[in-house]
């Protein structure tokens, strides 16, 4: 019996590494749990045509949109684990979700493999140019005499986006009206067109609108200003110290997938990252390649699951 268990368990080894080896056999799909447009659809996008050009298998992005994210991401949780399928999780599929929804359809950690943190993105306080406000401490001026009035749009309940405004009204003491939609590119469009005032967006979404001046920066959450709009200064030195606030994309696999098999993609997926044209193009939309570890990516997630439970009970936020 022990000579047979030695055998069956080198034979498995030996099937793990062939299909390894061999992989991918067929295109593989990228899950992409937001709308086209977005930021996790921009990098999933960006990532999908290296891997392609890697691979010699077609690498498609599929957007599985609803639910912040949730609808997406329990179809990925789900999907034969064999490399095929994978995801590009982010703040909210893989940390926020975790204590806003009491039934996640999905477990962020015991219902994927961690492959690698892709990137880092700052988002940026953003209204339209119709609105009454130059700066941060205008706007909370104005947000304080208005109480109420103004509207803030999101990504989706639970959303970065919604996150982010969430800690800006609780460090600035005001008060806007939430207005959640099916992802960022829905938001940006109605904030372009003067349906909502303010909007918490992704940098790599909103640089092209504040470039050509359909839309107005006031401040960027990161610590440091962001290089590409360099004269925004950061929320916390515009008015609200301490502020801080990132959205992040991580690229994940079912639970089960052959150890070679998660090897080749993190390799190959971090190759993609640091090629000198995708990594300058991520950072020259505001992104910080990041593209670490399997067990980095896996214990920084645990970190944002835990950072974000606290703001979750603070701000008294529940979802069904």
């Amino acid at each position: 019996m022990l000579r047979n268990a030695c055998v069956g368990l080198l034979l498995l080894g030996v099937a793990s590494t062939a299909a390894a080896q061999t992989f991918p056999s067929r295109p593989v799909r990228l899950i992409a749990p937001f709308p086209a447009g977005g930021g996790v659809d921009i990098v999933a996008r960006q990532l999908a045509q290296k891997l392609t050009e890697k691979w010699g298998e077609q690498v498609v992005v599929d957007n599985r949109t609803g639910a912040t994210g949730i609808i997406g991401t329990e179809l990925a949780a789900r999907a034969t684990p064999d490399g095929h399928t994978l995801i590009m999780g982010n703040v909210a599929t893989h940390a926020v979700n975790a204590s806003l929804y009491k039934k996640l359809p999905y477990d962020p950690v015991k219902d994927f493999a961690p492959i690698t943190l892709v990137a880092r993105v700052p988002e940026v306080l953003v209204v339209h140019p119709s609105l009454a406000a130059t700066s941060v401490k205008e706007l909370i001026a104005l947000a304080a005499k208005k109480s109420g009035a103004l509207t803030v749009g999101s990504a989706g309940y639970g959303s970065p986006p919604h996150l982010a405004s969430e800690l800006f009204q609780l460090l600035a003491k005001v008060q806007f009206v939430h207005v959640p939609y099916k992802g960022s590119s829905p938001a940006l469009i109605d904030l372009i067109g003067g349906q909502i005032n303010v909007y918490f967006s992704n940098i790599l979404s909103a640089v092209p609108h504040v470039k050509n001046g359909r839309l107005r920066a006031l401040g960027v959450t990161s610590v440091e200003r962001s290089q590409v709009l360099a004269e925004v200064p950061t929320i916390a030195e515009a008015g609200v110290p301490k502020y801080e606030e990132y959205n992040w994309y991580g690229m994940l696999a079912p639970r089960g997938v052959p150890a070679p098999v998660l090897s080749k993609i993190h390799t190959d997926v971090v190759a993609a990252l640091r090629a000198p044209d995708m990594e300058q193009g991520l950072i020259k939309d505001g992104a910080e390649v990041i593209a670490n570890t399997p067990q980095q990516f896996a214990a920084f997630m645990r970190s944002e699951i835990d950072k974000y439970a606290n703001v979750v009970k603070q701000r008294g936020m529940s979802a069904q």
